[in-house]
This record gives C-alpha cells, sequence and structure tokens, in this order.
C-alpha cells in the first residue's frame, strides 16, 4: 500500500505544482489522469524521491519514504516521461550495467535477470543493437525492462505510450497489465484509454490538486443520465458552448458530435449518452 497523505510543492519561481494531495494507492494498476502541466510528473518524481514536497508524507509498505528514502530506491522502479540512453551501447550491455547499479552482483543472477527481461519486453533479437538504433517503442520497452530489474514492489511509469504507434502501444499495455497483477504501479497519463483499458483504480489531477479518485467504474456515476450528444453545423458549435456545458467534441463524418452535460434533456436533437471516462475526465477538468 502507498499512502501519500497532505503533499504540497511549490517551486522557486512560485509555481504551486501539487496543493495538498492525498492518494492511497493498492497493489494494481492505478491510473494517475490529468492534462499537461497539472502536477503529475511533479507529483511522480516526488514519490519516486527525485525532489522533496513543502509539506506532507509518504509511506509505503513501513518505509517513511521522505525520512528513508534510500530504503524507497531499492525496492523502486522507475521510467520517468523522458528516458534517456547511450545511443552507441548495446541494449544488453546497458542493462548489465543498470544491473550491477541495482546490486545484482552476482554474475549469474544478473545474467538471468538481463536475458529474463530482454526477453519479456521482446528485445532479446535485438539485444547486440546499439541504442541509438532502437524505435521509440523499442525505447519505451527497454524502458521498462530496466524499471523491472530486481523486481521493484512499487514502479511508476510517466507517460509511457506519448508517441508509440499502436502496435507498440498494445505490446506496451500488455506488459503493464501483466505487471500490475502483483505490484503497485502508477500510471501518470492525459491519454484517458490507457486508464480506461488498464486500471482498476484511478485519480485525476488538475493544477495540481485531485479532482476525483476511485474506480473507473464509480466515477461515472456522476454523470450517468446527464450527458446527451448531437451532431452540429460547425457554425453552430460556438453558439452550443455558450448556451451548454460542452464536455467534448469530436468529428463524425465531418460535422461536430458534441457532448454536453445537464440535469435535464438540453432540447430538440440531443440524445442522452452512456457516459464514460472521456466525459468524466473532461467534466472535472473544465469544471
Amino acid at each position: 500500500m502507498l499512502e501519500i497523505k497532505n503533499i504540497t510543492k511549490t517551486y522557486s519561481n512560485g509555481v504551486r505544482a501539487l496543493n495538498n494531495i492525498s492518494l492511497s494507492i493498492e497493489p494494481g494498476m492505478f491510473g494517475l489522469l490529468g492534462p499537461n502541466g497539472a502536477g503529475k510528473s511533479s507529483l511522480m518524481r516526488t514519490i519516486a524521491t527525485l525532489q522533496m514536497p513543502d509539506e506532507g508524507s509518504i509511506q509505503f509498505n513501513g518505509i517513511d519514504v521522505l525520512r528513508n528514502p534510500s530504503d524507497l530506491r531499492k525496492t523502486l522502479g522507475y521510467l520517468p516521461q523522458e528516458f534517456g540512453v547511450y545511443p552507441k551501447v548495446s541494449a544488453e550491455v546497458l542493462l548489465n550495467h543498470l544491473a550491477v547499479l541495482k546490486g545484482i552482483s552476482q554474475d549469474s543472477d544478473r545474467k538471468e535477470w538481463v536475458n529474463y527481461l530482454l526477453q519479456k519486453t521482446n528485445l532479446y533479437e535485438v539485444r547486440k543493437k546499439q541504442l541509438g538504433t532502437f524505435s521509440g517503442g523499442m525505447k519505451q520497452r527497454f524502458g521498462i525492462a530496466q524499471a523491472l530489474l530486481g523486481k521493484p514492489a512499487l514502479i511508476i511509469v510517466d507517460e509511457p505510450t506519448a508517441g508509440l504507434d499502436p502496435a507498440e502501444r498494445n505490446r506496451f499495455h500488455n506488459l503493464l497489465s501483466e505487471i500490475g497483477e502483483t505490484t503497485v504501479v502508477i500510471l501518470s497519463t492525459h491519454i484517458v484509454d490507457d486508464v480506461s483499458n488498464l486500471c482498476s483504480a484511478m485519480a485525476i489531477i488538475n493544477k495540481g490538486e485531485v479532482m476525483v479518485q476511485g474506480k473507473p467504474k464509480s466515477t461515472l456515476e456522476l454523470l450517468q443520465g446527464k450527458v446527451f450528444s448531437k451532431i452540429v453545423e460547425k457554425s453552430a458549435l460556438e453558439g452550443i458552448r455558450n448556451e451548454f456545458r460542452v464536455l467534448t467534441s469530436r468529428l463524425l463524418e465531418g460535422r461536430p458530435l458534441v457532448y454536453v452535460y445537464s440535469e435535464d434533456s438540453p432540447g430538440e436533437g440531443f440524445e442522452p449518452v452512456e457516459a464514460g471516462l472521456e466525459e468524466v475526465y473532461f467534466y472535472h477538468i473544465n469544471a
């Protein structure tokens, strides 16, 4: 169990990135949703002991994370949003080096770990190739391989599918889902489908504050019976935005399909629709 209580962080430029954030995270996949700049990466860096908060506490399996950061690092796997590699080093050599840094000192143990993780991330066949030749998806899979070294009890992945093609994204999803069966995995993202597909629990944060938290299905209850959709002309879209609380809009055969929140039927042409996680997300983000 990861317990985050009343975490606040203000940077030297005056930006308050985290404002009294509290979360309880159990083993499994936990999705942290929010737009760019919401504070997701700041929270991930704080949990990973890369920065200290101004206030609050973090506990993980009996470890006081802020008082004993080295204890947390021994059981942490972390894939940051910006993950750099040495371009002229092979995947096998760099993963072996990182295993040494992780404290896997026995040569036989280290070789076993490296081979296992390269196979698990579908990189074994290219293990001798330089990392500079890898695609974005391959580098992300290498990133998760290094995060899994030493079988960590807490894994943090920050925007892991950004920029991946659909096939790489599916492979990454399957790997994360398998890992999350026995481990606390925090998936920080702005992609709603990633959380909807993978996570048993979630939170939405915006402007450094928790807007809602719980199981994805339970977060839908607030909007049930209160979301309506309608296809409109592009010329009418601005008027719709002024008259109703528009959650989101997308093009359908070249025309805007708008989703609005309303306690009652908004009027002619609007049809009630079942709320999804995307509507929940925009309901809270655009509050």
